[in-house]
Protein backbone atom coordinates (compact mmCIF):
# COMPACT_ATOMS: atom_id res chain seq x y z
CA UNK A 1 0.00 0.00 0.00
CA UNK A 2 2.82 2.46 0.52
CA UNK A 3 4.65 1.91 -2.85
CA UNK A 4 0.75 2.80 -4.43
CA UNK A 5 0.26 5.59 -2.28
CA UNK A 6 3.40 7.41 -2.88
CA UNK A 7 2.50 6.65 -7.20
CA UNK A 8 -0.63 8.60 -6.30
CA UNK A 9 1.27 11.34 -4.54
CA UNK A 10 3.85 11.80 -7.46
CA UNK A 11 1.69 11.00 -10.77
CA UNK A 12 -1.12 13.85 -10.13
CA UNK A 13 -3.35 14.00 -12.74
CA UNK A 14 -1.77 11.79 -15.01
CA UNK A 15 -2.51 8.88 -16.77
CA UNK A 16 -1.17 6.83 -14.48
CA UNK A 17 -2.58 8.50 -11.27
CA UNK A 18 -6.25 7.37 -12.66
CA UNK A 19 -5.56 4.29 -13.61
CA UNK A 20 -4.20 3.59 -9.51
CA UNK A 21 -7.04 5.93 -8.33
CA UNK A 22 -9.63 3.65 -10.17
CA UNK A 23 -7.91 -0.16 -9.57
CA UNK A 24 -10.49 -2.15 -7.73
CA UNK A 25 -9.61 -3.18 -3.90
CA UNK A 26 -8.78 -6.01 -2.81
CA UNK A 27 -11.30 -7.84 -0.57
CA UNK A 28 -11.30 -10.66 2.03
CA UNK A 29 -7.87 -8.59 4.26
CA UNK A 30 -5.46 -9.34 1.36
CA UNK A 31 -2.47 -7.54 0.61
CA UNK A 32 -2.59 -5.04 -2.23
CA UNK A 33 -0.84 -6.36 -5.37
CA UNK A 34 3.05 -5.22 -5.96
CA UNK A 35 2.92 -2.82 -9.07
CA UNK A 36 5.33 -3.88 -11.92
CA UNK A 37 7.25 -0.97 -11.97
CA UNK A 38 7.88 1.96 -9.60
CA UNK A 39 6.89 5.42 -10.30
CA UNK A 40 10.31 6.54 -9.62
CA UNK A 41 11.09 5.24 -13.49
CA UNK A 42 7.81 4.44 -14.95
CA UNK A 43 6.42 8.08 -15.16
CA UNK A 44 4.86 10.87 -16.57
CA UNK A 45 6.78 14.28 -17.00
CA UNK A 46 4.32 16.01 -14.59
CA UNK A 47 5.96 14.07 -11.83
CA UNK A 48 9.66 14.44 -12.60
CA UNK A 49 10.03 17.58 -10.68
CA UNK A 50 8.48 15.85 -7.34
CA UNK A 51 10.04 12.93 -8.09
CA UNK A 52 13.51 15.05 -8.23
CA UNK A 53 13.44 16.06 -4.24
CA UNK A 54 13.58 12.48 -2.73
CA UNK A 55 16.76 10.40 -2.45
CA UNK A 56 18.71 8.62 -5.26
CA UNK A 57 18.16 5.21 -6.18
CA UNK A 58 19.36 2.46 -7.96
CA UNK A 59 16.40 1.24 -10.32
CA UNK A 60 17.59 -2.00 -11.24
CA UNK A 61 16.16 -3.98 -14.09
CA UNK A 62 16.42 -8.23 -14.03
CA UNK A 63 16.17 -9.86 -17.61
CA UNK A 64 16.10 -13.77 -16.81
CA UNK A 65 17.12 -16.53 -19.17
CA UNK A 66 14.00 -17.95 -18.23
CA UNK A 67 11.59 -15.18 -20.20
CA UNK A 68 10.56 -12.77 -17.33
CA UNK A 69 11.53 -9.22 -16.68
CA UNK A 70 11.64 -7.37 -13.31
CA UNK A 71 12.34 -4.27 -10.88
CA UNK A 72 14.73 -4.23 -8.08
CA UNK A 73 14.95 -0.63 -6.43
CA UNK A 74 17.80 -0.27 -4.05
CA UNK A 75 17.75 3.03 -1.39
CA UNK A 76 21.58 3.38 0.38
CA UNK A 77 21.91 4.09 3.95
CA UNK A 78 25.38 4.79 5.49
CA UNK A 79 24.38 2.98 8.63
CA UNK A 80 22.42 -0.15 7.08
CA UNK A 81 22.23 -2.05 4.64
CA UNK A 82 20.85 -1.10 1.58
CA UNK A 83 17.11 -0.74 1.71
CA UNK A 84 15.31 -3.40 -2.01
CA UNK A 85 11.65 -2.32 -3.22
CA UNK A 86 10.87 -5.75 -4.98
CA UNK A 87 8.45 -5.60 -7.99
CA UNK A 88 6.26 -8.18 -9.87
CA UNK A 89 8.09 -10.04 -12.43
CA UNK A 90 6.43 -10.07 -16.01
CA UNK A 91 6.59 -12.59 -19.13
CA UNK A 92 9.44 -11.13 -21.11
CA UNK A 93 11.93 -13.07 -23.65
CA UNK A 94 14.48 -15.12 -22.66
CA UNK A 95 18.18 -12.55 -23.41
CA UNK A 96 21.49 -12.94 -23.09
CA UNK A 97 22.64 -9.27 -23.21
CA UNK A 98 20.46 -5.85 -22.55
CA UNK A 99 21.11 -2.45 -22.56
CA UNK A 100 19.55 0.49 -20.77
CA UNK A 101 15.45 0.49 -21.05
CA UNK A 102 14.60 3.85 -21.40
CA UNK A 103 11.09 5.53 -20.38
CA UNK A 104 8.89 7.62 -22.83
CA UNK A 105 5.89 9.14 -23.25
CA UNK A 106 3.81 9.98 -26.93
CA UNK A 107 3.58 13.55 -27.30
CA UNK A 108 -0.13 13.28 -25.43
CA UNK A 109 1.54 11.77 -22.66
CA UNK A 110 -1.50 9.19 -23.17
CA UNK A 111 0.71 5.95 -23.59
CA UNK A 112 4.06 5.33 -21.23
CA UNK A 113 6.41 2.38 -22.58
CA UNK A 114 10.15 1.48 -22.08
CA UNK A 115 12.15 0.83 -25.06
CA UNK A 116 15.88 -0.47 -25.14
CA UNK A 117 17.99 -3.08 -27.15
CA UNK A 118 18.95 -6.59 -26.33
CA UNK A 119 20.64 -10.14 -27.66
CA UNK A 120 18.54 -13.11 -28.32
CA UNK A 121 21.59 -15.82 -29.79
CA UNK A 122 22.92 -13.97 -32.51
CA UNK A 123 20.35 -11.45 -33.53
CA UNK A 124 19.69 -7.90 -32.23
CA UNK A 125 16.10 -6.76 -30.96
CA UNK A 126 14.21 -3.42 -30.09
CA UNK A 127 11.99 -3.94 -27.88
CA UNK A 128 8.91 -1.71 -26.50
CA UNK A 129 7.21 -2.34 -23.53
CA UNK A 130 3.71 -0.97 -22.83
CA UNK A 131 2.52 0.08 -19.69
CA UNK A 132 -1.42 -0.50 -19.46
CA UNK A 133 -3.39 2.07 -18.25
CA UNK A 134 -4.92 -0.47 -15.60
CA UNK A 135 -1.65 -0.99 -13.34
CA UNK A 136 -2.75 -4.36 -12.19
CA UNK A 137 -2.00 -5.64 -16.04
CA UNK A 138 1.47 -6.55 -16.99
CA UNK A 139 3.26 -4.67 -19.38
CA UNK A 140 2.67 -5.58 -22.82
CA UNK A 141 6.27 -6.27 -24.42
CA UNK A 142 6.81 -6.19 -28.21
CA UNK A 143 10.71 -7.12 -30.31
CA UNK A 144 11.13 -6.47 -33.78
CA UNK A 145 14.23 -7.75 -35.04
CA UNK A 146 16.93 -4.91 -36.12
CA UNK A 147 20.24 -6.74 -36.74
CA UNK A 148 21.82 -10.40 -36.95
CA UNK A 149 25.63 -11.41 -36.88
CA UNK A 150 25.81 -10.41 -32.73
CA UNK A 151 27.08 -13.97 -31.81
CA UNK A 152 30.51 -12.90 -30.93
CA UNK A 153 29.30 -10.12 -28.63
CA UNK A 154 29.21 -10.20 -25.04
CA UNK A 155 27.85 -7.43 -23.53
CA UNK A 156 26.30 -4.54 -25.25
CA UNK A 157 25.23 -0.62 -23.77
CA UNK A 158 23.53 2.35 -25.14
CA UNK A 159 23.68 6.20 -24.53
CA UNK A 160 21.06 8.90 -25.18
CA UNK A 161 21.94 12.25 -25.11
CA UNK A 162 18.80 13.92 -25.90
CA UNK A 163 18.69 16.93 -24.02
CA UNK A 164 19.96 19.53 -26.31
CA UNK A 165 21.85 19.82 -30.04
CA UNK A 166 23.68 18.18 -31.27
CA UNK A 167 21.74 15.02 -29.99
CA UNK A 168 23.11 11.45 -30.31
CA UNK A 169 22.47 7.94 -29.31
CA UNK A 170 25.40 5.15 -29.77
CA UNK A 171 24.93 1.50 -29.45
CA UNK A 172 28.48 -0.55 -28.08
CA UNK A 173 29.35 -3.83 -27.96
CA UNK A 174 32.11 -5.69 -26.90
CA UNK A 175 33.04 -8.34 -28.69
CA UNK A 176 35.13 -11.51 -28.31
CA UNK A 177 38.02 -10.36 -30.39
CA UNK A 178 39.41 -7.83 -28.21
CA UNK A 179 37.23 -5.15 -29.94
CA UNK A 180 34.55 -2.58 -28.66
CA UNK A 181 32.36 -1.56 -31.79
CA UNK A 182 30.40 1.45 -31.54
CA UNK A 183 27.15 2.14 -33.63
CA UNK A 184 25.34 5.08 -34.45
CA UNK A 185 21.32 4.63 -33.85
CA UNK A 186 19.55 6.75 -36.41
CA UNK A 187 15.89 6.39 -36.55
CA UNK A 188 15.03 2.84 -36.38
CA UNK A 189 19.15 1.90 -38.04
CA UNK A 190 22.36 1.67 -37.44
CA UNK A 191 25.51 2.83 -38.50
CA UNK A 192 28.61 1.07 -38.27
CA UNK A 193 31.72 3.50 -36.64
CA UNK A 194 34.86 0.62 -36.58
CA UNK A 195 35.51 -1.11 -34.26
CA UNK A 196 38.03 0.29 -30.69
CA UNK A 197 41.25 -2.24 -29.97
CA UNK A 198 42.43 -2.96 -26.93
CA UNK A 199 39.63 -4.02 -25.07
CA UNK A 200 40.15 -7.94 -24.61
CA UNK A 201 40.75 -7.84 -21.01
CA UNK A 202 37.25 -6.49 -20.35
CA UNK A 203 34.10 -8.72 -19.49
CA UNK A 204 31.47 -5.65 -18.20
CA UNK A 205 30.83 -1.77 -19.05
CA UNK A 206 27.53 0.66 -18.80
CA UNK A 207 27.69 4.07 -19.89
CA UNK A 208 28.42 6.70 -17.17
CA UNK A 209 28.28 10.22 -19.01
CA UNK A 210 26.86 11.09 -22.30
CA UNK A 211 27.45 14.37 -23.97
CA UNK A 212 27.32 16.27 -26.77
CA UNK A 213 30.85 16.09 -27.59
CA UNK A 214 31.84 12.74 -25.46
CA UNK A 215 30.56 9.43 -24.31
CA UNK A 216 32.37 7.34 -20.91
CA UNK A 217 31.91 3.73 -20.40
CA UNK A 218 32.57 2.38 -17.22
CA UNK A 219 34.51 -0.88 -17.60
CA UNK A 220 35.33 -3.90 -14.96
CA UNK A 221 38.26 -5.88 -16.11
CA UNK A 222 38.66 -9.59 -16.11
CA UNK A 223 41.65 -9.50 -13.20
CA UNK A 224 38.75 -7.42 -11.50
CA UNK A 225 40.15 -3.58 -11.81
CA UNK A 226 37.80 -0.53 -12.75
CA UNK A 227 38.19 1.73 -15.57
CA UNK A 228 36.57 4.67 -17.32
CA UNK A 229 36.61 5.08 -21.38
CA UNK A 230 35.98 8.36 -22.58
CA UNK A 231 35.03 8.16 -26.10
CA UNK A 232 34.56 11.62 -28.10
CA UNK A 233 32.31 11.80 -30.52
CA UNK A 234 34.25 12.74 -33.40
CA UNK A 235 35.02 10.15 -35.94
CA UNK A 236 38.66 8.91 -35.56
CA UNK A 237 39.35 10.03 -32.26
CA UNK A 238 40.50 7.36 -30.17
CA UNK A 239 39.25 6.71 -26.21
CA UNK A 240 40.98 7.61 -23.36
CA UNK A 241 41.21 5.15 -20.45
CA UNK A 242 41.93 5.86 -17.15
CA UNK A 243 42.33 3.18 -13.81
CA UNK A 244 39.47 4.31 -11.27
CA UNK A 245 40.92 1.21 -8.55
CA UNK A 246 43.50 -1.64 -9.93
CA UNK A 247 41.42 -4.23 -7.82
CA UNK A 248 37.88 -5.17 -5.70
CA UNK A 249 35.82 -6.32 -8.88
CA UNK A 250 36.77 -9.36 -9.90
CA UNK A 251 33.19 -10.91 -8.38
CA UNK A 252 31.19 -8.14 -10.50
CA UNK A 253 29.44 -9.73 -14.31
CA UNK A 254 27.36 -6.62 -14.59
CA UNK A 255 27.10 -2.35 -13.04
CA UNK A 256 23.94 -0.14 -13.53
CA UNK A 257 24.53 3.41 -12.93
CA UNK A 258 22.04 5.89 -12.34
CA UNK A 259 22.97 10.11 -11.81
CA UNK A 260 22.32 11.32 -8.34
CA UNK A 261 23.27 14.84 -7.36
CA UNK A 262 24.12 17.83 -9.02
CA UNK A 263 28.07 17.47 -8.59
CA UNK A 264 28.25 14.77 -11.62
CA UNK A 265 27.68 11.23 -8.15
CA UNK A 266 26.76 8.95 -9.54
CA UNK A 267 24.76 5.85 -7.63
CA UNK A 268 26.06 2.36 -9.10
CA UNK A 269 25.41 -1.54 -8.68
CA UNK A 270 27.54 -4.15 -9.54
CA UNK A 271 25.95 -7.57 -9.89
CA UNK A 272 27.47 -10.80 -9.38
CA UNK A 273 26.18 -13.69 -11.42
CA UNK A 274 27.75 -16.45 -9.68
CA UNK A 275 25.69 -16.19 -6.30
CA UNK A 276 23.00 -13.45 -7.82
CA UNK A 277 23.53 -11.32 -5.37
CA UNK A 278 24.43 -7.18 -5.70
CA UNK A 279 26.44 -4.10 -3.95
CA UNK A 280 25.49 -1.23 -3.90
CA UNK A 281 27.70 2.01 -4.12
CA UNK A 282 28.22 5.60 -5.18
CA UNK A 283 31.14 7.27 -6.90
CA UNK A 284 31.92 10.91 -7.63
CA UNK A 285 32.49 12.75 -10.70
CA UNK A 286 34.97 10.20 -12.67
CA UNK A 287 38.58 11.61 -12.15
CA UNK A 288 40.89 8.53 -12.18
CA UNK A 289 42.46 6.95 -9.37
CA UNK A 290 41.18 10.52 -7.37
CA UNK A 291 37.54 9.07 -7.53
CA UNK A 292 35.61 8.68 -4.22
CA UNK A 293 33.71 5.70 -4.46
CA UNK A 294 31.59 4.78 -1.08
CA UNK A 295 30.77 0.75 -0.95
CA UNK A 296 27.00 0.58 0.98
CA UNK A 297 26.77 -2.83 0.81
CA UNK A 298 25.28 -6.01 -0.22
CA UNK A 299 21.03 -5.45 -1.36
CA UNK A 300 18.84 -8.13 0.15
CA UNK A 301 17.49 -9.13 -2.92
CA UNK A 302 17.94 -12.37 -5.93
CA UNK A 303 19.58 -10.63 -8.76
CA UNK A 304 19.14 -13.51 -11.36
CA UNK A 305 19.67 -12.21 -14.56
CA UNK A 306 21.60 -12.66 -17.47
CA UNK A 307 22.54 -9.06 -17.48
CA UNK A 308 21.21 -6.08 -15.12
CA UNK A 309 20.47 -3.00 -16.31
CA UNK A 310 19.13 0.46 -15.94
CA UNK A 311 15.35 1.40 -16.09
CA UNK A 312 15.73 5.76 -16.35
CA UNK A 313 13.91 8.23 -19.28
CA UNK A 314 14.57 8.98 -22.89
CA UNK A 315 14.84 12.71 -20.16
CA UNK A 316 17.50 11.83 -18.49
CA UNK A 317 21.16 12.84 -18.73
CA UNK A 318 24.42 11.15 -17.56
CA UNK A 319 27.08 13.49 -16.61
CA UNK A 320 29.38 10.91 -14.48
CA UNK A 321 32.64 12.05 -15.89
Amino acid sequence: MKLQRFALAVAGAGLLAAAAASAPAVANGQADPKPYFSERTARPLSAKAAIAATPCISAVGVPTAAGTMQEIDATPSTSTPPRADIYEPFPFVGTRADATWYFATNASQTQFYYYGLLLQGGNLYRHTTYLPADEEKPPVPTFKKVGNGWTSFTSIATSNYSVAQPRHAYLYGLNTNGSLYRYAIVGTGFKALGPLAGFGGFKAMTVISETATYDTLLMVSKAGALWTAHIPVAAGAKPVMKLIRSSGFAAYESIVAQGCGTRGGTLLVFADHNTQSADQYAMSKANGTATAITKYGKIPATFNGVTHVSLTTHYDQLVGE
